[in-house]
């Protein structure tokens, strides 16, 4: 009996040390190999310090904690928002209701306050830079999106940061985040920097809104004259250019008539001298030419007609016009 018992623990001893194994050779095959997918980059680590980098497919590490593996996402655009917080995007998209105020109130650079809501997108360009060169990315990255802003607000004035260098504005605080990321080497790229809203602050919107109104009312009448200016003044060019051009033209024909007249004369006046005789003569025939068809009907009478009425056919009086 005795030897049977140690026989019996024996062989349990050996199933123990059997599934020992086998859990052993699992673990090693579970913690040798590790998956990076498509919108990933993995970074490998060997006793805390960096080895190398994977792109996405299979890889084989070493188990038992010798090699660590960390797997950025380098096609995901993140974003932060300053001044408000989204709860919930889509067609009617909810807000956070907390005071934010501390991110978004601002000092321009005509000393008026400006309430100024911003979002900054970012994505990971250089995956070991981003794990070992910054300890806290999202708080480094609204530090440095909230400085720049503030420096950039700060050079413009009130009008400018809510209407006409909001683009500019934005340009700027992409560029100047960049920059300094760049020199951090954080290992981050500034996709883009959106203003949101930017509104005076609530205590002031009602007067700030009419002074907008009274600014608005005075661009629409300038606008109005410069339309009817537009419309009436090069009208009214026109037209005296084309009189102008009219009498230009009118003294010019004036003119070659004159001209035309007094070469004519001349030449008559010379062909006179020449033939006095023919050239009356001449002149009678081209006034009486231009005369008798004015005239109608001529009719010459010998002054020994005894009786005229025979003649003349008073009744067609058609043919005497």
């Amino acid at each position: 009996m005795v030897k049977q018992f140690f026989d019996a623990e024996s062989n349990f001893s050996k199933y123990i040390l059997l599934g020992i194994g086998a859990a052993l050779v699992i673990g090693i095959i579970n913690g040798s190999f590790y998956t990076v997918n498509t919108d990933e980059r993995a970074v490998v680590t060997r006793f805390g310090e960096f080895s190398r980098t994977a792109e996405p497919g299979l890889h084989f590490k070493l188990p038992f904690g010798i090699e660590a593996v960390s797997t950025p996402k380098v096609t995901t655009v993140f974003k932060e928002e300053f001044g408000f917080r989204t709860l919930k995007a889509g067609v009617e998209s909810q807000y956070d209701r907390r005071d934010f105020s501390s991110e978004s109130l601002m000092l321009c650079g005509d000393l008026s306050v400006a309430d100024v809501q911003w979002i900054v997108q970012y994505r990971i360009i250089d995956p070991q830079k981003y794990l070992f060169n910054i300890r806290d990315h999202r708080k480094m990255l609204r530090d440095v999106a909230e400085a720049v802003v503030r420096r950039e607000v700060g050079d413009s004035s009130v009008d400018e940061v809510l209407t006409e260098r909001r683009m500019e504005i934005n340009e700027l605080v992409e560029d100047g985040m960049q920059k300094i990321l760049d020199d951090y080497e954080s290992g981050l790229f500034v996709v883009t920097v959106k203003m949101q809203d930017v509104n005076p602050p609530d205590p002031v919107k009602h007067a700030f809104n009419e002074v907008n109104a009274a600014q608005q009312e005075k661009e629409k009448l300038i606008n109005s004259a410069k339309k009817e200016y537009n419309e009436i003044i090069p009208k009214k060019r026109g037209e005296a250019q084309k009189m102008v051009q009219q009498a230009e033209a009118y003294a010019v024909k004036r003119v070659n008539e004159a001209e035309g007249d007094a070469g004519r004369f001349r030449e008559i006046y010379n062909n006179y001298k020449n033939s006095k005789d023919v050239t009356r003569t001449r002149m009678y025939l081209e006034a009486v030419n231009e005369a008798f068809p004015e005239i109608g009907q001529l009719n010459i009478i010998d002054k020994e007609v005894e009786s005229l009425l025979p003649h003349m056919n008073l009744n067609k009086k058609e043919e005497s016009k």
